[in-house]
């Protein structure tokens, strides 16, 4: 279990505590016939009656799962497996078979595509996502289709997931962020690596309506003043510990 909180480059699945009480696991997600590995993502978060929830899943090996059991007591002291985003789904019935007595919440896309789960919660429901304020915040993006997304179409809209405590940001696919081209960067003068909006807020990402832009931009301006994080964990490709805050608002800006 690594505790290397400056590092950005993190080994797969192992835990990697990104500040006091956040852990980061990194997992593989093949593209491209296989080829390319943009990477996933899976989140553990302590609150602040000792317990733990766990935020999206990735595929368990025996090492992670070790590493799991002896910070959660063998699953025993999580709360609940929340997926975030409606198209991060594969690993759930695997981590499920493996941690069956703890509760489960998902998107309405969770909850549809998988039956065999008994879920206990949809995220729509705002009583779900503030179930464990103030120690963990929640909040779904605007200004696109999060309820019935097609398969195929926008990644962009997702639930936000903020631990005041270690200053972190949980975000599967509405950013995406890397550094493992910054030696080619610096020669351009850019030295934070790239941080990017999902590419289909170009097209399907938001409603095609008028509004929709500036609904997911006020959206951002809301969670950038209400929200001080300091680090960013991105489920493609990487995560960027300190300075995180500052690049999101560039980037909307």
């Amino acid at each position: 279990m690594s505790s290397n909180k400056h590092s950005k480059h993190q080994k797969k699945n192992e835990l990697c505590e990104i500040g006091p009480g956040f852990w980061n696991i990194r997992g593989r997600f093949k593209m491209f016939c296989q080829k390319v590995d943009i990477g996933t993502q899976m989140s553990i978060i302590q609150l602040s009656n000792g317990n733990f929830v766990v935020f999206d899943t990735i595929e368990l090996d025996d090492h992670l799962k070790k590493q799991i059991d002896k910070l959660t007591n063998n699953g025993d002291l999580i709360e609940g497996v929340i997926g975030t985003h409606p198209f991060h789904t594969r690993s759930f019935l695997s981590f499920y078979k493996a941690y069956p007595q703890i509760a489960y919440y998902g998107t309405p896309r969770h909850l549809r595509q998988m039956p065999q789960i008994p879920w206990l919660g949809d995220l729509q429901d705002c009583n779900v996502r503030q179930k464990w304020e103030p120690d963990v915040e929640m909040r779904i993006t605007a200004g696109g289709e999060f309820v019935n997304p097609q398969f195929g179409s926008s990644h962009l809209m997702s639930v936000f997931i903020y631990h005041p405590a270690s200053r972190t940001l949980h975000v599967n696919d509405t950013i995406m962020y890397t550094d493992r081209f910054n030696q080619f960067l610096k020669l351009f003068g850019k030295s934070d690596g790239i941080m990017i909006f999902h590419t289909s807020i170009k097209n399907c990402g938001l409603h095609p309506t008028a509004d929709a832009p500036y609904l997911f931009r006020d959206w951002m301006r809301n969670m950038l003043n209400d929200w001080p994080f300091d680090n960013i964990c991105c489920a493609h490709l990487n995560i960027k510990i300190g300075g995180a805050h500052a690049q999101v608002t560039k980037l909307l800006d």
